[in-house]
């Protein structure tokens, strides 16, 4: 029999412990790389969306992203779904490398991963052409589905007309992935946005001005949206980058139309990193809520 003073600390530990609720699920956003296509110091575009603090889905794959994968020592055992916001390299450069290292660090013998990403025109192919191109038979790297575990990729290809609705794309344990095409000059491009329980994150990619109205769409309520910020308000960048990127002041306007909850900038070019007083005071001109820049390696958590 146990000493009553011990049975009774017990009880008050066993009672403390059942008084504090379960942990609940968290959504969180590992970014990856925050820059864009010029080499200044930031892996271009790439970012992890993890639940409960593992990694899940990969959004984008920009060089440098498997640098920054290895330095934070995280793994892509879990990622069997990549989404694709549009096909330049400075967000596909290192698909090939990470999509390896998913392979080569698996621990079951085949591995299938899904990637989404937009139809094709102009130069750019579909989406599942361009993992052909890479993967299948007689494709730059046809031996590496077979380099590690034995890999099987599915490509599925995105409306890219400005008027095609927004839907929902997949389900995955509990994770809802929603998609709408965007615009980013002649480079067919898609937003997404990742719901999870009661928390949300939407990602702009590379658009210009005439898909606000679908972002803001996609983006209503989020709870983190994360926007690329390449261009200063006009005319303070080069006029021909207006046809590809949402200056401060829009940003902040859709932001605040979207009612999301937290904006994070992100694909930060030099320019912008020049003008931080600026550009926040233009975006928080309409938006009121916490807005922050990204850099790589950061961890946001829901």
């Amino acid at each position: 029999m146990q000493p009553p003073k011990l049975t009774v600390l017990l009880a008050i530990i066993l009672t403390a412990a059942c008084s504090f609720p379960a942990a609940a699920a968290s959504l969180g956003l590992l970014v990856l790389g925050s820059g864009g296509p010029r080499p200044f110091g930031r892996a271009s575009t790439s970012y992890l969306v993890e639940v409960d603090g593992t990694p899940h889905i990969l959004l984008d794959a920009g060089p440098g992203a498997f640098l920054r994968l290895g330095e934070l020592n995280t793994s892509l055992e879990q990622v069997d779904t990549v989404l694709l916001t549009h096909l330049h390299i400075d967000h596909t450069g290192d698909l090939p490398a990470m999509l390896l290292a998913r392979s080569l660090t698996a621990r079951t013998p085949a591995v299938g991963i899904t990637v989404f990403g937009p139809a094709g025109a102009s130069q750019f192919p579909n989406t599942s052409r361009f993992l052909n191109l890479l993967f299948e038979k007689g494709g730059a790297w046809e031996y590496e589905k077979t380099f590690g575990a034995d890999e099987t990729l599915h490509g599925v290809d995105l409306p890219i007309d400005l008027k095609s609705p927004q839907r929902e794309i997949a389900q995955l344990n509990g994770i809802r992935i929603s998609a709408i095409a965007t615009h980013h000059g002649d480079c067919p491009s898609v937003a997404y946005r990742i719901d999870y329980r009661d928390e949300s994150i939407v990602f702009s990619g590379d658009m210009d001005p005439s898909a606000l109205p679908n972002l803001v769409k996609l983006a209503k309520g989020c709870s983190l949206l994360v926007f690329h910020c390449v261009v200063l308000d006009p005319p303070n960048s080069p006029a021909q980058l207006y046809a590809l990127h949402t200056p401060p002041k829009q940003i902040g306007e859709a932001a605040r139309d979207a009612g999301a909850k937290q904006l994070l900038l992100s694909h930060i070019a030099p320019a912008i990193e020049d003008a931080i007083p600026s550009v926040l005071s233009s975006i928080k001109a309409s938006y009121k809520g916490p807005v922050s820049f990204a850099h790589d390696k950061l961890a946001v958590s829901l």
